[in-house]
Formats: structure tokens, sequence, C-alpha cells
């Protein structure tokens, strides 16, 4: 399905500046049926359009979009589904049909570090689904006081980064050896840094410039 926005993109067409330079592109989501976005239909064909652009794209990673969760309980373990789902893509990718891209080649899902240490089970459920491909998980913690700025995410919470279960989960994610990417506004900076401080080993990834 074509996105309106596609017109409007095609309007301009710039070379690219270095066509031959090998490029991961480290985020981008997959989805269908997404009203609320720009690309209500975003799956293999759309990105291969957008990395067939001109740009030597190598490979790509998946960032968790709440796509594709399993419709059953537990609730916990319904994030699960997105990973089954972009472990199929990235094996339709690999198979060199549709270009050289490996789409995918990473992947990284959600699990809930509210759960604290209990968060393990989850973790090896998506390491289950893609035992090749799955980096690590997405957890947001974006939010302000105040009610003028919209706030995008499954745990509209103040502190999370502060919390102790949030710590514990994270702590697991490191012992297993996954990143976390976070998702936050500025003025939460200052949290992440003592987050950060609170358990060094763990790789954590800083999306969107923080807002």
């Amino acid at each position: 399905m074509a996105a309106p926005i596609n017109d409007w993109l095609a309007r301009t067409v710039e070379p690219a500046l270095e066509p031959d330079l090998p490029i991961c592109d480290p985020h981008h989501h997959l989805w269908d049926g997404r009203a609320d976005r720009v690309e209500p239909r975003y799956f293999l064909d759309e990105l291969e359009a957008d990395t067939g652009s001109g740009h030597n794209i190598v490979s790509t990673v998946f960032i968790e979009a709440r796509a594709m969760y399993r419709a059953d309980p537990p609730t916990e373990l319904r994030p699960v589904g997105e990973v089954e789902f972009v472990q199929g893509i990235a094996a339709q990718s690999a198979s060199g049909m549709y270009s050289m891209t490996k789409a995918a080649h990473g992947i990284v899902g959600h699990a809930n570090l509210h759960l604290g240490t209990d968060v393990r089970r989850v973790l090896e459920a998506l390491q289950a689904a893609s035992p090749n491909r799955f980096k690590g998980i997405r957890h947001g913690v974006s939010w302000d006081p105040h009610p003028e700025i919209p706030i995008v995410g499954a745990y509209p919470m103040p502190d999370q980064l502060l919390s102790d279960d949030y710590r514990a989960g994270a702590r697991v994610l490191a012992e297993m050896g996954l990143s976390l990417d976070v998702s936050l506004l500025h003025p939460q900076l200052p949290q992440l840094v003592d987050f950060a401080n609170a358990v060094p080993d763990l790789t954590i990834v800083l999306n969107h410039v923080a807002g």
C-alpha cells in the first residue's frame, strides 16, 4: 500500500553522495494496519524501496514497534509475536530474492523491565523466537509533567529509570549480553546518566536524540 507521503517524497530526488559506502540502517520498523502512522503498511517491499534508493544499505536493524503481538495471554509474552514476525521477514530478505540488503539482520524486540528479575523468561522466549538475530529490547520511558506534551509509549509513568524493578530487569539484560534501546525526552537525560552508572555493564542505545 503506497502511503500518501510517497508522492510528496518523490518530488525531490537527490543522488547519494557516497553510493559505494557500506551502511547499516540501525533503526526502522515493520508493521501493518497502523492507522495512527503516516505509513499504514510497511513491510519488506516498502523497506526495500527505501533502501534501494541509491545508497549501499547492506543491512538493517529492526526496532520494536508494538506490531504483530500475540493475541493470547500471558500479557508479558505477547511481544514475542513481534520477534517471530520479524524473524520471518528477515528470512525472506536473506533469501536474496529481493535485494542484497539483509533486512532485519538485527532485531530489537520488547520486554517489560518492570517485571524485574522475572523478565528473564520473556527474554529467553525472545531469544528462542530469533536465535540468530535477536540483540536486545527497547523499553521506552518517555514522560513529562506538562499536559500539552503527548506521551508516546506503553508505560506513561514518571521516573521509570530510577525504579528498582526497572533496574533489576536491566541487570538481567546485561547478564544475558543483550542491549537496551531507550526512548525518552531530553529533560530525562540526567536520569539516564544515573541509570547508566547504576547498571554499568549494560549497552544502552539512546533513541531519537532524546526526543
